[in-house]
């Protein structure tokens, strides 16, 4: 037996819908993003380079047709079809059920009447899930998790859908797949030397320590080359994750500039509680140590709350 439906206590934009010439763009964590995985991007451009040249001497196609299909490739993050493919298999998520659709539409209608965009230039997509959560991904992938909407207040959903729309409308959601993306090859090929790492006691002693000496020369003359610029890489998450939690912030502030603030806020509390609850006293500040926090892509919850707060403040 499904939960009842929340109060609809999400007051109506009036008038009529003014929908902005701009919609979308890319603020300066979506740059910053992008200018991060710079140097995995320069080497998967060096992977997929050699790999095509191979493939171009061992088959009739010519090498830059297939090195150019994978640069291009990243524009599928935009077509629709494609879209719907990574909502199902990467994202785990489903087509909203003609009684979700109902619930969800008008609300999702309400909050992008009040940021000026085109409602149905998004896809709906439901999450199954028990915890309240949401997403947005890709160029117009809008997830909801069918706990949120089955408990969250139309006002409170409307928060969180506000907090994802920031999301796309300044470029986060689209910037950080991409980036994924086109950082994909060095990262298999990474994990691929790893693996072949951990196999060098398998070789007789003399071949093992050809391939490290090579390989120690090579990490050398690299390092030399570049002014110690190759080890940028091993603090790169460090800092995607100190953009990606600022860019949560940033989605936060466009929900409160829509109007949307107290209801985030209530939303948040519900989730500082669960968190009460489900951690032991004491232990929530320890929990992971203070790497796992470095590395934890979204900003605490306290934080969240104190920034809003200011923000309705500000407006007072």
């Amino acid at each position: 037996m499904s939960s009842p439906v929340p109060d609809d206590d999400l007051p109506r934009r009036p008038g009529r819908v003014h929908i902005a010439a701009r919609r979308r763009g890319a603020d300066l964590t979506a740059l910053g993003s992008l200018a991060l995985h710079l140097p995995h991007v320069t080497a998967s451009l060096a992977v997929v380079f050699v790999v095509s040249y191979a493939l171009g001497h061992l088959s009739d196609l010519p090498w830059w047709l297939l090195f150019g299909c994978w640069v291009l490739s990243g524009a599928l993050v935009f077509h629709r079809p494609c879209e719907r493919l990574l909502a199902r298999w990467l994202f785990g998520l489903r087509y909203p059920t003609p009684e979700e659709e109902g619930r969800l539409r008008p609300v999702w209608r309400e909050v992008t009447a009040r940021a000026g965009v085109d409602a149905g230039a998004y896809q709906l997509w439901m999450e199954e899930s028990d915890e309240i959560n949401a997403l947005a991904a890709a160029g117009h992938i809008v997830g909801v998790t069918r706990h949120s909407l089955r408990t969250l207040t139309p006002a409170q959903l409307a928060g969180v859908l506000a907090h994802e729309l920031g999301h796309h409308t300044q470029g986060h959601a689209w910037s950080s797949l991409l980036s994924l993306w086109y950082a994909l090859p060095a990262r298999l090929t990474w994990r691929l030397l790893l693996r072949s790492a951990t196999r060098l006691d398998r070789l007789p002693t003399g071949a093992a320590a050809v391939v490290i000496g090579v390989a120690g020369a090579t990490l050398i003359a690299l390092a030399t080359a570049t002014y110690g610029l190759i080890f940028l890489p091993l603090a790169t998450p460090y800092l995607v994750a100190a953009v990606s939690r600022r860019s949560e912030l940033r989605a936060d502030e466009h929900a409160a500039g829509l109007g949307f603030a107290p209801q985030l806020m209530a939303v948040l509390h519900q989730e500082r509680e669960r968190e009460a609850t489900a951690t032991a006293p004491g232990l929530a500040f320890n929990k992971g140590g203070m790497i796992a926090r470095l590395l934890d892509s979204h900003p605490d919850v306290h934080t969240r709350l104190h920034r809003l707060q200011a923000h309705l403040d500000n407006r007072r």
